[in-house]
């Protein structure tokens, strides 16, 4: 999976979402990056629940932090394509490439303006309902389908 897209998680704060969002990952091949620390413990009952049996088959990295995190990152020469509410160029109209990852701030307050400035892109999910937010693992499902569709088209002829 190393040059497939990843998800990664900033501090997250909902045990229930980062399991949804590790099964999301499971399924789609992609892997998951949990940047520390998190508002729950890891082996939290409600993680386990919503990831069911495909906590097994996720693939997990836990970085301590996001000095850590970063540093890793840097490394492997990956593009980081944060989505957030203040950003203004709608993640449907993004470049997406293998390598990329989708970078999630915490539910209860995003990330902070350094690590806002650190990202490669910002990406936007427009909202005309209104509303203030998502929930979490909604807007990683739809940035994660976006970006494996805009990474792997669908061929012309699906076989059913």
């Amino acid at each position: 999976m190393k040059d497939g897209i990843r998800i990664a998680l900033y501090q997250p704060d909902i045990a229930g979402n980062t399991g949804a969002i590790l099964r999301l990952g499971a399924c789609m091949g992609m892997a998951v990056d949990v940047i520390g620390p998190t508002g729950f413990d890891m082996s939290d009952r409600t993680l386990r629940r919503a990831g069911m049996d495909y906590l097994e088959m996720a693939t997990l990295t836990l970085h301590d932090d996001w000095t850590a995190f970063k540093a890793w990152q840097s490394a492997e020469g990956r593009r980081l394509l944060l989505f957030s509410t203040k950003a203004t160029l709608p993640y449907t109209r993004f470049d997406y490439r293998a390598g990329d990852i989708l970078l999630f701030g915490r539910e209860s307050v995003g990330v902070p303006d350094h690590v806002h400035a650190a990202a490669d892109e910002r990406l936007l999910i427009p909202m005309p309902g209104g509303g203030r937010s998502l929930n979490l693992a909604m807007a990683v499902a739809m940035a994660a389908g976006e970006a494996a569709r805009a990474v792997n088209p669908p061929s012309a002829a699906v076989s059913s």
